[in-house]
């Protein structure tokens, strides 16, 4: 219906006494409203925004929901109110006489009632391109003739706005291209609907808008219950109106002076997004390019602060570290036991052979007699104090893959999406989190009770709280937080106070006991909120959540090795990863049974043949592995060689620290040098020792 047979009809429904309201039938993907059997509008949907929930009727108005999106139309078909969800909609009933809405797929819904055309519950937006960019899509659907009628129909969206702005700025209507921009920088939107309106304004060169639209979506932000302590994801972050991606644009476009506000805006609202330290370090870098170093220095300090909290406060990668050290160390023991092995096989290689002819040979013996072969094995022949230092090598192999596992496993589980969106609740938040399955104890009761307090659960949080035992300081504070709430602010300071002695570190109790901290949450607290800090866990809780710690993994190393090896992160084959863990097992059973029987009567007459004295040198520490200083110098040698191949790109290890070639090559001679002073002086020893045998 063109725009003046539209204003015909609303004129004559006036005169003529019309209800207040249309029949509203839904034919196909059509919304006509009729009134005594004749059509008074009609809306099409197109197909690409989604599936149509609805109609429904309440009080003369009919409600609607498009894909994430709940209309409320008036009798002739205008959109009056807009209620934006956090998925799409499944149905919608008002048989109770309150609408109710249910958003999501059956495995994650959530339900929702609008009382004077307003969400009563919390809303946690799914970080899905799909929900958040609707509007967007929606008015880019809109074929250009048809834009006027489109702005007319739906006055809610503000990128129809814009885009009839740009078309009457082409057309040379400056008023309505003024009205139509003013309008679409003034309607309410969600926060990842205004940062994407906002990267609009900043492309046409219209920064006051931008700046406008920003600081709307921090509130809004804000409001939502999403906060500055927690991870966003690059995911997340992308759907969530990528005002990282913004950033990198106007980086590119050497344009520093806006990109200045959008990185304030992401250190103000999600500063541990994804990448952090390397977009942080970028900006300091473009700052001292241009003579700024003071504030460059500034963004380094803060970004330094970011890491209060990780493990070990080695930053957001602090168990990508920990997974790559261990792998070094894995790598660092592997070569110690095979230049062991290779040394001691070759001072024992013609004594073994010697006394295995007896038996069947060097290889049949293993086929003809096990045991006794067994106990003719090259680390057979060593002393007591070689075979404790082969058999520590082992346990060390075993100890560094255990830790391999664990921390691979816990990084993985803490990507897990449901914990990179800034926020916690919400039916895609708990769908997510139990597919995580959190070990029970008080952090996994931190972490459920924080996500009901902030989806309004009260009751249900004090008790996750408590599970497991005393609340944690952090949980002591937001059952403060509840107590305040509930209007009784001595219980709040007590619990408040009792948080902070338990755990002075903590940033929450501080800013509620008015002692003005000054990290980047306490600002954003003060800025946007006017309710009492709640604190959130940090990286070492949710691990301790999510995968416990490493003794647990050593327990299950201990009870079940099998398992425990099988699960190591090696990318192997099912059936290769078996093989080298049988067989590790195996050997580090025999070397169990070595240390604990005997070595041969012919052992001491291994002597140092010349193969041996050759790999002694070769092999720092091998020879001397009898006394503590062997050990140190085969595992230093092994060390700074894995260091050397990992820094050569052998190895790939890319979250370990770089260490410089040269300082590698050097420990290297220097170990050297050690061993063959080592190697010389039990050379000479044992010459005196033959002397004196000869002499008596």
């Amino acid at each position: 219906m063109n725009p003046r047979a539209f204003w015909i009809v609303a004129v004559l429904a006036l005169l003529l006494g019309f209800p207040a309201h249309a029949a509203a039938v839904l034919e196909g993907r059509t919304l006509t409203f009729e009134q005594a059997g004749q059509t008074v509008a009609s809306v099409r949907f197109a197909p690409e925004l989604g599936d149509l929930v609805g109609p429904v009727t309440q009080g003369g108005s009919t409600w609607l929901g498009i894909g994430p999106v709940l209309y409320r139309y008036d009798a002739l078909g205008v959109a009056q109110t807009r209620l934006d969800f956090p998925d799409l909609l499944s149905s919608l009933d008002n048989s109770g006489g309150v609408l109710r809405v249910t958003s999501g797929p059956s495995a994650a819904q959530d339900s929702y009632s609008v009382v004077d055309n307003q969400i009563q519950e919390r809303v946690v937006f799914v970080p899905d391109a799909a929900v958040t960019t609707w509007l967007a899509r929606a008015a880019a659907s809109v074929p250009d003739a048809e834009l006027k009628d489109a702005v007319k129909q739906d006055p809610t969206n503000p990128f129809l706005a814009l885009r009839l702005a740009q078309q009457a700025r082409q057309q040379n209507d400056s008023f309505t291209a003024l009205s139509e921009t003013q309008r679409a920088a003034s309607l309410p939107l969600p926060f990842p609907a205004s940062l994407q309106l906002a990267a609009r304004f900043e492309a046409l060169a219209s920064p006051s808008a931008a700046n406008l639209l920003l600081s709307r979506a921090a509130r809004d932000f804000a409001a939502r219950g999403y906060d500055p302590a927690l991870p966003l994801s690059r995911a997340a972050q992308q759907a969530y109106g990528d005002p990282l991606g913004e950033l990198d644009t106007l980086l590119e476009r050497n344009q520093l002076e806006r990109a200045d506000v959008w990185i304030r805006y992401l250190r103000e609202t999600s500063p541990r997004f994804e990448g952090w330290p390397q977009v942080y370090a970028r900006y300091a870098a473009l700052l001292d390019a241009q003579n700024r170093s003071g504030e460059a220095e500034e963004w380094r300090a803060f970004s330094r602060s970011l890491t209060s909290g990780t493990l070990y406060n080695l930053g957001p990668n602090a168990l990508l570290t920990l997974r790559d050290a261990a792998r070094l160390c894995a790598l660092a023991l592997a070569l110690c036991l095979l230049a062991a092995a290779l040394t001691l096989t070759a001072r024992a290689w013609r004594v073994q052979g010697r006394d295995t002819a007896e038996i069947g040979g060097r290889w049949l013996s293993w086929l003809r007699h096990p045991l006794s072969r067994m106990r003719r094995s090259a680390v057979a022949y060593a002393g007591w104090g070689e075979k404790l230092v082969v058999f520590a090598l082992l346990a060390g192999l075993l100890v560094a893959l255990s830790a391999w596992t664990w921390a691979a496993r816990s990084q993985q589980q803490l990507n897990a999406p449901a914990l990179g969106i800034g926020t916690y609740g919400g039916a895609w938040f708990y769908n997510g989190l139990d597919d995580l399955e959190l070990r029970p104890g008080r952090d996994s009761g931190l972490l459920r009770g924080l996500a009901a307090q902030l989806d309004g659960d009260d009751t249900l949080a004090r008790s996750l709280y408590a599970a497991g035992g005393a609340p944690l300081p952090c949980a002591q504070n937001n059952l403060g937080v509840l107590a305040q709430h509930r209007g009784d602010a001595l219980q709040a300071r007590e619990l408040w106070r009792s948080a902070l002695s338990a755990s002075p570190d903590l940033l929450g109790p501080a800013y509620n006991l008015g002692l003005q901290p000054s990290a980047p949450q306490a600002v954003f607290q003060r800025e946007y909120r006017s309710d009492p800090r709640l604190c959130y866990p940090d990286q070492r809780a949710l691990v301790r959540a999510l995968n416990g710690g490493l003794a647990g993994q050593l327990g299950v190393l201990a009870v079940s090795p099998w398992q425990a090896l099988l699960a190591t992160p090696t990318g192997l084959p099912t059936w290769l990863q078996g093989v080298w863990a049988a067989l590790l097992l195996i050997i580090v059973g025999l070397n169990l049974v070595w240390l604990l029987t005997p070595a041969p009567e012919t052992a001491p007459r291994a002597g140092r043949p010349p193969l041996f004295r050759v790999l002694a040198l070769l092999l720092p520490g091998t020879a001397l592995l009898d006394g503590a200083w062997g050990a140190v110098l085969l595992l230093g040698w092994a060390a700074a060689l894995g260091s050397w191949l990992v820094g050569r790109g052998s190895v790939q290890m890319a979250y370990l620290p770089g260490v410089p070639e040269n300082a590698l090559l050097a420990a290297l001679l220097i170990l050297y040098l050690l061993n063959a002073l080592g190697v010389v002086l039990q050379e000479v020893r044992g010459a005196r020792a033959e002397r004196s045998q000869r002499a008596a």
